[in-house]
């Protein structure tokens, strides 16, 4: 079992609050996030990018491994997870999470490629955390 870590910090109201991002490895350390950055296009992060990079990475790795197990490396894997974000009757909901892989794989054929990546997508760990059931402990202090 491997854990990790990252945290938020918020002050203010929902449109004139400001927050901060941290992960554990410093690669976010107290990185501003907000309504403006979410939903205006200004700078900061948000939590959908976040999300988007996390998945782009992981099944990135995924892939790498299952062709490794297949027989084969790849020289370059460039993927990109779009996130959609959208607002329904119930309130704002990730919708869809798209992922788009360009990859150079020397000795594969694209039947293979995509049965392979498919595979990866769906052992994925942060695919399965986007259809996962989310549990919760909150205290007051």
């Amino acid at each position: 079992m491997s854990k990790t870590h990252g945290s938020a910090r918020w002050k203010g109201g929902i449109k004139d609050g400001i927050g901060a991002i941290t992960t554990k490895s410093g690669a976010l350390s107290d990185y501003p996030y907000g309504f403006a950055s979410r939903f205006e296009g200004k700078p900061g992060t948000n939590p959908e990018e976040l999300i988007g990079a996390a998945h782009a990475g992981c099944f990135t790795m995924a892939l790498s491994l299952i062709l490794g197990e297949a027989g084969f490396t790849a020289e370059q894997m460039n993927t990109r997870s779009e996130i959609t974000l959208e607002k329904l009757d119930d309130g704002f909901t990730i919708t869809e999470a798209h992922l788009t892989l360009e990859a150079k794989i020397p000795g594969i054929d694209q039947a293979k490629f995509e049965e392979l990546a498919g595979k990866a997508e769906k052992g994925c760990p942060v695919s399965k955390l986007l259809k996962a059931k989310i549990t919760l402990d909150a205290k007051l202090v």
